[in-house]
């Protein structure tokens, strides 16, 4: 058995990819739209995992040009898990684009950010944990991840 990807539905495509991409640093492999199920899908990878994705499932709008589904809070998803450089670099590029740090990396070693579409995001240090340092380690929690 191999593992493929991971699906999340997003209601706003190019948000996501705004976030993935320029906030994560995933870079798009493929994409695929089907006007007849309307509907587009796009596989992101990370640099060093290209036989894991991540399939952003973007469901258009109604024929009516209604709005898109809600998809409520996507608590029941879960969490997607990367492995970064440098845990700090990647929180202040994404606080920077106005991401809230709803666990920011105290520890030097895990945080938690939210996508567009409210999915779970936990950033994990590689090897071990970075010193802790400010502003990361008096900053509070915010809101749940």
């Amino acid at each position: 058995m191999k593992y493929l990807h991971s699906m999340i539905r997003v209601r706003d495509l190019d948000a996501a990819l705004f976030f993935f991409c320029n906030g994560l640093g995933l870079e798009e492999t493929r994409r695929l739209e089907n006007a007849q199920g309307r509907f587009t899908l796009v596989f992101l990878a990370a640099d060093e995992s290209r036989d894991a994705e991540i399939e952003l499932t973007f469901n258009w709008p109604g024929a009516d040009g209604g709005p898109a589904e809600d998809y409520g809070s996507a608590r029941n998803f879960g969490h997607l898990a990367f492995q970064v450089d440098d845990i700090y670099d990647v929180c202040a590029r994404l606080s920077k684009l106005g991401v809230t740090i709803s666990r920011p990396p105290r520890d030097g070693h895990m945080a938690f950010v939210r996508s567009p579409d409210l999915i779970s995001i936990e950033l994990l240090q590689k090897g071990k944990a970075l010193p802790p340092i400010e502003p990361w380690v008096s900053m509070p929690n915010v809101g749940s991840w």
